[in-house]
């Protein structure tokens, strides 16, 4: 589990989902599909690093931005996912995976309208 102090859900969700992607991507490196692999390694880790990045922002603004970059790296992990369950001779069980990342997603734009919101009221 996460070094996190108090209990922040988007956190643990996307630090466990990163923990997903990694046995998946290994169990891909197995089969020798190294292109596909490491891309999917970068998005998929990437969606955390970001969300706990954005913990940290400056402003709200800023707290936005980095969530929307976590939105486009689901995005991406979504596509590179997609193509191991399409393509021949890939790992394609990873319908849990398209799930989770898709769940991840609509957490993040939840949060993105939430705050933008809040913006707004304060404004």
């Amino acid at each position: 589990m996460q070094e996190t102090g108090n209990k922040n859900l988007i956190l643990d969700i996307s630090f466990q989902f990163a923990l997903k992607i990694i046995a998946y991507v290994e169990s891909l490196e197995q089969k020798h599909k190294y292109v596909v692999a490491k891309q999917l390694l970068r998005s998929g880790t990437s969606i955390g690093a970001n969300i706990r990045e954005a913990q940290h922002a400056e402003s709200r603004p800023d707290f936005i931005h980095k969530l929307k970059i976590a939105a486009k790296e689901a995005e991406e992990t979504v596509y590179w996912l997609l193509l191991c369950k399409n393509a021949n001779g890939y790992k394609n069980d990873c319908d849990h995976l398209i799930e989770d990342c898709k769940s991840i997603s609509r957490i993040i734009s939840r949060i993105i309208a939430s705050t933008k919101q809040n913006i707004v009221r304060k404004n």
